[in-house]
């Protein structure tokens, strides 16, 4: 079981993706934006973070760089629904990073999420 922290600005898909989570046997923090995700990451240590890219407040690569220089052992996932996005990720720095394109079947996540455990 991996302590994952979920970060997706919409209600209803950090809802459903933190349910697949854990359902997959995964204990999941679920916030609303990048502020909070940085709040969160300050407050536990977690093994993964999702994040999605496009939130309010910090957005999901900034909440990535943070997360990755403090803790180093992070693993992270970024996901987004604007093809733009999936390449200013892929140059933004965070090499370890794995960018997930939405929409995408709660199956393929949790496939991925265990790549990126493993």
């Amino acid at each position: 079981m991996a302590r994952i922290l979920l970060a997706e600005d919409d209600d209803s898909l950090r809802g459903f993706l933190a349910r697949a989570l854990g359902r997959a046997g995964h204990q999941v923090c679920a916030v609303g934006d990048g502020d909070a995700a940085l709040a969160a990451l300050d407050e536990n240590e977690y093994d993964l973070l999702v994040a999605d890219i496009v939130m309010p407040g910090t957005d999901g690569i900034e909440v990535a760089r943070r997360a990755g220089a403090g803790s180093p052992d992070l693993r992270i996932m970024l996901i987004t629904g604007f093809a733009a996005m999936v390449v200013r990720a892929q140059s933004a720095g965070i090499g370890r990073a794995k960018v997930m394109a939405k929409p995408m079947h709660l199956r393929e996540l949790v496939d991925r999420v265990e790549e990126v455990l493993a």
